[in-house]
Formats: structure tokens, C-alpha cells, sequence
């Protein structure tokens, strides 16, 4: 399989997955602490197993499709996430950004680092006129990455969702092109 990559930043690259990755994708997606907040639980091995080779074959052209992207370190190649945009409403040109990182490599922005590769990439390429994140509303780091970078919160939905009986809020947040285009050059990009 060819590396395609489609994003870069001074410490990262934004790549399609690779058969070689599975282990390092199946070592964060398999701890508990990353589904803390996504109302679910770790998937079993068979269903971890369909997730990744499911990473092969993404596309962004219809609504619901998803481009899933590793986030590999330029220093050593570790795989140390992936970020994703899925496209809500074509019609409207509305992505959803998302991401998911190895707990060892927190604390260093690559989340923010590589979020703000893949919005880029995702108003300059793909030509969308809003992309926007949701997440669970106690997700400190989470909240913390698309503050940096300088998305506008549009919703705080109150115990909208709900898992094993517990109910959860949900914030909203998004950034137009035209805002991106113009955030302030100290802003990750």
C-alpha cells in the first residue's frame, strides 16, 4: 500500500493508516480512558479489527462519509493518533472534525496541531463552509484543543445523550472557512 499524506505540520504528518499500524491504532483504541466520552465501550478485538481495515477505504463525498487520518510523529513515525472529518451536510458544505490520541503522547498539542491540519484541509481542499466538533461537555483536554483553536462554542445540549443510565451534555463547537481563513497567525495551522 502506498502512504498517502495529506497533511503536514512541522511535527506531525497526516497520512492514510497502514497495515503496520494496527497494533499501535489497537493499543489507544483498546483503553478504556478513551471512551470515557464517547459513550461506548472499548470494542472487542473483532470489531477493533473491522474499525481499522474499515480506515483503508475512506472517502469524503457523500453525507456520512468519513476521512479517517493517522497522525504519525516526523521525529520516529509513531503513530500517536487520528484525526477525521466526516461530512455532515453536503449540501450545506458541513464537516464534523474529530480525533482520538494514545494518552502517552498527551500534553505535547499534537491533538490541536493535528485538528488544525485537518480543518485546513478540510476548507481549503474539500471547500467546506463550516466544520464543526461536538463532545462531551466534562471533556476537559477536548474542550481545551478546539478553544486553541479558536472555535466559538454554539451549544451546550443538556443531557443529550446517555450511557450505561448516566446521562451526558453535549457542547458544540465550529469555525466558519472565512474565520479560519482569518484567525490570528499565533493560532495553530
Amino acid at each position: 500500500m502506498d502512504i498517502e499524506f495529506l497533511a503536514s505540520t512541522d511535527r506531525l504528518f497526516l497520512r492514510n493508516f497502514l497495515p503496520e499500524d494496527f497494533e499501535a491504532y489497537r493499543a489507544y483504541r483498546s483503553l478504556p480512558e478513551i471512551y470515557r466520552y464517547l459513550y461506548s465501550d472499548p470494542p472487542s478485538e473483532e470489531e477493533m479489527r473491522e474499525r481499522f481495515d474499515a480506515s483503508f477505504n475512506t472517502r469524503l463525498s457523500d453525507d456520512g462519509d468519513i476521512l479517517r487520518c493517522a497522525v504519525v510523529r516526523r521525529e520516529d513515525d509513531a503513530l500517536v493518533g487520528q484525526v477525521s472529518l466526516k461530512i455532515a451536510n453536503k449540501a450545506a458544505l458541513q464537516a464534523e472534525v474529530g480525533y482520538m490520541f494514545n494518552p502517552a503522547y498527551a500534553g505535547k498539542g499534537y491533538a490541536t496541531e493535528a485538528a488544525a491540519a485537518i480543518i485546513t484541509l478540510g476548507f481549503e481542499k474539500f471547500g467546506f463552509h463550516r466544520i464543526f466538533a461536538r463532545l462531551d461537555a466534562k471533556n476537559a483536554g477536548s474542550v481545551g484543543v478546539v478553544e486553541r483553536l479558536g472555535m466559538r462554542r454554539e451549544a451546550h445540549l443538556i443531557e443529550n445523550d446517555r450511557f450505561n443510565g448516566v446521562w451526558g451534555d453535549e457542547y458544540v463547537y465550529a469555525v466558519l472557512s472565512r474565520e479560519w481563513a482569518a484567525r490570528a497567525p499565533d493560532r495553530p495551522h
